[in-house]
């Protein structure tokens, strides 16, 4: 395992870090800014500043400059992930193709595909979304039911799509869908399934906000009417959209590990300066779990360094990506499980002696959606077990 940057990527961290420095507004540091703000205008705030940022040629690092990326290396990559938590960088606009449908289609997708996509993804000229889990089919994504019936002529030639997803990210704000849908009649599970990327900005497609617990509306749901989408907009193979969504989630569960850490291991800090503030670090009980939870943030930065050393030299990490989903989201929930008993009863509380406690909550909230979404932790270690271990089912 290498823990080193090379000269050359040190360099790139020292012109990134003071592109940043000029281009984030400070009031946009401070904490529960983009929450005091209309969910609409926080994202075309963040599309913006996302899109200059990719024209100052801060977007698509490791990607190949023909296609609109940087050419830079994996440990530039990592360097970049840090230095935007570090930086208190704004949330992606576009993550979910930046993040999973962008190496997905560097990896399988035709030229024309790279063409058309990466660039206006870089850009944020076009919003992906994903459209995987519907209302019976979540953790068991092979029970997808949304429907693609075969529309062909000597004019056109399309899929004709009925069905509806569920908990989808940004769904009232994306231009396009890549989305399971079943396409050969009869098919079961894993079989007969196709990748389809469709236009969200057509007669038939209806996305709706879906209010959460923490007062949010990321997700929503997205139904299809009649949707039309052209035969030859599918990733991979028609029909063998299951191998291409395995694909994609091996980015998903195995997205680098630097930028979670550098997040949890800040959050940690906060957490801890709450207990001090609060004067409950002087609790046994409470000191023996921040420890026990800063022993796994080390272990998680570790073990990303060892990801990043082993695809720095070249290797593909295929189902080991388990075991990063796993470990990151395990950890982050505990954290913020030792946020919640520090607070106790005070958890209800928006402030507390003077602190505006309500970005924290929602943090504290939000940690429970990451063990399910991407796979829930049953999935990973089953995964695990089977793929990595060789273990029978």
């Amino acid at each position: 395992m290498d823990l080193t940057y090379t000269a050359a990527e040190e360099e790139f961290r020292r012109e990134l870090r003071t592109w940043l420095r000029v281009n984030i507004p400070e009031e946009w540091t401070r904490p529960g800014f983009w929450e005091s703000l209309d969910a609409g205008e926080s994202f075309r705030m963040r599309r913006d500043w996302e899109r200059a940022k990719a024209e100052a040629g801060f977007a698509g690092i490791a990607w190949p400059t023909e296609y609109g990326g940087r050419g830079g290396t994996p440990g530039m990559k990592a360097i970049y992930d840090e230095e935007m938590v570090l930086a208190n960088a704004p949330r992606s606009a576009n993550g979910l193709g930046l993040t999973f449908l962008a190496p997905t289609v560097m990896a399988i997708g035709t030229d024309a595909q790279k063409k058309d996509i990466i660039g206006p993804m870089l850009r944020n000229e076009v919003i992906w979304l994903q459209g995987f889990s519907e209302p019976g089919a979540g953790s068991d994504l092979a029970a997808v039911s949304t429907r693609g019936v075969r529309d062909g002529s000597a004019e056109r030639d399309d899929f004709v799509v009925n069905g509806q997803k569920v908990w989808t990210t940004n769904a009232v704000h994306g231009d396009k869908i890549f989305t399971l849908v079943r396409t050969e009649p009869g098919s079961q599970r894993h079989r007969g399934i196709s990748m389809l990327l469709i236009d969200m900005h057509q007669p038939g497609v209806d996305a709706r906000p879906l209010k959460q617990m923490s007062g949010a509306s990321e997700f929503g749901e997205v139904f299809f009417d009649d949707a039309r989408v052209p035969a030859t907009e599918c990733l991979g193979e028609i029909g063998d959209g299951w191998r291409t969504a395995m694909l994609l989630l091996s980015f998903e569960r195995g997205a680098s590990g630097t930028a979670q850490y550098t997040e949890f291991r800040r959050q940690y800090d906060e957490i801890a300066a709450i207990a001090k503030r609060l004067g409950r670090d002087r609790d046994p009980v409470v000191r023996g779990k921040l420890a026990r939870v800063l022993t796994e943030l080390e272990c998680l930065r570790l073990h990303a360094m060892y990801v990043l050393t082993q695809v720095e030299q070249g290797r593909d990490l295929g189902f080991e990506a388990s075991m990063t989903k796993l470990q990151w989201s395990e950890t982050y929930q505990d954290l913020w499980e030792v946020y919640d008993d520090i607070l106790g009863e005070d958890a209800t509380l928006d402030a507390i002696d003077g602190v505006d406690m309500r970005p924290l909550h929602a943090q504290a909230m939000w940690s429970r959606s990451v063990t399910i979404w991407g796979g829930s932790s049953q999935v990973q270690r089953n995964v695990t077990a089977e793929r990595v271990l060789g273990l029978p089912r």
